[in-house]
């Protein structure tokens, strides 16, 4: 037989095929790796109300001196009695995880309304280091 080839060998097949099944049933329920990814997304994006910048580490606008002579707490932005940060939740359904908050004004902030003339204040995203925070999570759910 003229030319080259390379013969390969599997051995162990019933230890990989263990851990293929393993990976597999593990991947069928996400619920408690997602259930941990919501709790996580919680305490981050709280964070965010204390830190007061977007998912990607940008401040958020100041405030305009019409906002401020309305609030009576003038030291934060989107932080006036704690309620946008308060309601911010996680759902879990078939296999999906959804997040953010349930008040009406939640996507005035986020995406801003030009019309009214307020800026876009992002607190929803997720930031690279919660990236990587995330494929661990998952990562982990999936190697037990």
């Amino acid at each position: 037989m003229a030319g080259s080839f390379i013969s390969v060998d599997v051995l162990g097949t019933s230890t990989v095929a263990k851990e293929l099944n393993k990976l597999i049933q593990q991947s069928s329920n996400l619920d408690p790796a997602f259930r941990d990814i919501g709790e996580y997304l919680l305490e981050s994006t709280q964070q965010r109300f204390v830190d007061q910048q977007a998912p990607d580490g940008e401040p958020w606008e100041p405030l305009s001196p019409k906002t401020l002579a309305k609030k009576k707490r003038q030291d934060r932005v989107l932080t006036e009695t704690g309620t946008l940060a308060d309601t911010l939740n996680y759902q879990l359904g078939a296999n999906q995880l959804q997040f953010g908050s349930n008040m009406e004004y939640a996507a005035t902030h986020q995406f801003g309304r030009e019309a009214d003339g307020i800026v876009a204040r992002p607190f929803l995203g997720i930031a690279p280091f919660e990236q990587k925070e995330i494929l661990a999570i998952l990562q982990d759910h999936l190697m037990n």
